[in-house]
């Protein structure tokens, strides 16, 4: 919640800047601040680019917010396990284990129910 800015937290930036550099200043300032945001935003593609250019063809799939951890886990752990053909896929493994080797019926995954917990083993945790 850094960035966290609506229209009152701008409207009192712009009043405070107004105030300490003047009117006269402003706008020389705002087009200088405005030309530094673009030239930092110029380096940072172009480090991207150096960077994927010399990773290789090993990583031509690689995406650059995978660098983010929160991305990262949920691209690779949460959308994996909440994914259907992941459920699916444990379901038919069960299933045909089940047929195969035992006579015991394979394990439904269930949902639980608003507000139910799930089940809790004091002896394995």
């Amino acid at each position: 919640m850094f960035l966290d800015l609506n229209f009152t937290k701008l409207l009192v930036l712009g009043v405070l800047a107004l105030l300490i550099f003047g009117p006269d200043r402003l706008p020389g300032i705002a087009a200088q601040a405005g030309r530094a945001l673009r030239e930092l935003r110029r380096m940072a593609e172009g480090a991207k680019s150096e960077l994927q250019e010399n990773l290789g063809p090993e990583f031509s799939n690689f995406d650059m917010a995978d660098l983010n951890p929160r991305h990262f886990v949920r691209k690779h752990f949460v959308d994996e396990i909440t994914s259907d053909s992941v459920l699916l896929g444990a379901v038919e493994a069960n299933g045909s284990t089940a047929n195969s080797t035992s006579a015991e019926p394979p394990k439904q995954l269930a949902a639980l129910s608003p507000g139910e917990w799930p089940p809790y083993d004091a002896e394995a945790t």
